[in-house]
């Protein structure tokens, strides 16, 4: 693609999501010379590779680490820990990968170079002719020849629908019957150390499934204790509209002799699309008579490394369909 040709609305793409998924596809998009555009509601990067600063406190409050098991998704790690921005989680087993110095580290690398537009709530897509036309909200509109979906499967379908979007009906069952299970992330900073071992703990009953001290990981700069938690599916979705107060009176407790020291603040996170519970068939979907693609963890697969394989499956899918 020509300069003179990258800038026309038919010939952009536009990802709506920021995440490893959007952000993978982009690059290897604008690497094989396409022109892109990535839509982030948020002011972050890299969807659940999230960090949160609370004082001088640091957390990892989304995905705490990620395995490397696809050979392709390897190279990329071994290209990531080369750059220095991913390395194994101290004292864990070596499948255990972390960003430096912190887990959106990794989502900031992917996003240098692109044009990423943080701030920008996509509110519905229609399709116009062979155009797509994304309303944003407080900006206007946005034209591209190609739009790609990278957010969860209800809201990415909530963004067709706003606008009546027919997709075929096969399709859109498939993408209906993709649920997730939401996670309560509570953020505890405590007064000094803690007693949650440096690799972090799974925990198998009650309502705390991980926790995890962030100073120990070498997250936050300390002394004091910065300890992420993580409920449970069945406890977040039980309790997923209850106050930050009272889930730390009834979690909190439980969790006293991880703590270990006083607790001096508690804040709260809430994931409604934490985990899929089941995944579509393929690992992304790419319709180029609509000029529209879907990817995913509820395409690829559960946790960072199925979105990231997902976001790549789709460029690959979109490349094969230009060539034809």
């Amino acid at each position: 693609m020509t300069d003179e040709t990258a800038g026309r609305p038919e010939n952009t793409i536009a990802v709506v999501g920021a995440g490893i998924s959007g952000l993978l596809l982009a690059g290897a998009l604008r690497a094989r010379g396409e022109s892109v555009i990535v839509l982030e509601k948020s002011r972050g990067m890299g969807g659940r590779l999230a960090t949160k600063r609370l004082g001088n406190a640091v957390f990892d409050q989304g995905a705490q680490f990620f395995t490397a098991k696809d050979a392709r998704f390897r190279e990329l790690v071994v290209h990531w820990q080369a750059r220095g921005v991913v390395t194994n989680w101290p004292a864990a087993p070596a499948p255990r990968l972390i960003g430096v110095p912190n887990m959106n580290a990794l989502g900031k690398l992917l996003a240098a170079g692109l044009d990423v537009r943080r701030d920008c709530t996509v509110l519905s897509a229609r399709r116009r002719g062979a155009e797509w036309s994304l309303a944003i909200q407080h900006q206007p509109a946005l034209r591209a020849g190609r739009l790609v979906l990278t957010a969860p499967a209800p809201q990415s379908l909530a963004l067709l629908e706003a606008d009546g979007e027919r997709l075929p009906a096969a399709l859109v069952k498939s993408l209906r019957a993709l649920t997730y299970h939401p996670c309560l992330a509570m953020l505890v900073t405590l007064s000094g150390p803690s007693a949650v071992p440096q690799e972090g703990l799974a925990l198998d009953e009650g309502p705390v499934r991980w926790i995890s001290d962030n100073t120990k990981k070498g997250v936050s700069p300390g002394p004091a204790a910065a300890v992420t938690v993580h409920l449970s599916r069945a406890f977040s979705a039980e309790h997923f509209a209850t106050t930050e107060t009272d889930l730390a009176s009834l979690v909190l407790p439980t969790l006293a002799g991880w703590l270990g020291a006083p607790v001096t603040h508690v804040a709260l996170h809430r994931w409604k699309f934490s985990e899929p519970v089941t995944t579509y068939d393929k690992p992304c979907v790419w319709r180029p008579e609509l000029g529209l693609g879907l990817a995913g963890d509820a395409f690829g697969g559960p946790r960072v490394e199925g979105a990231a394989i997902s976001g790549l499956a789709l460029a690959d899918c979109m490349t094969e369909s230009s060539r034809a």
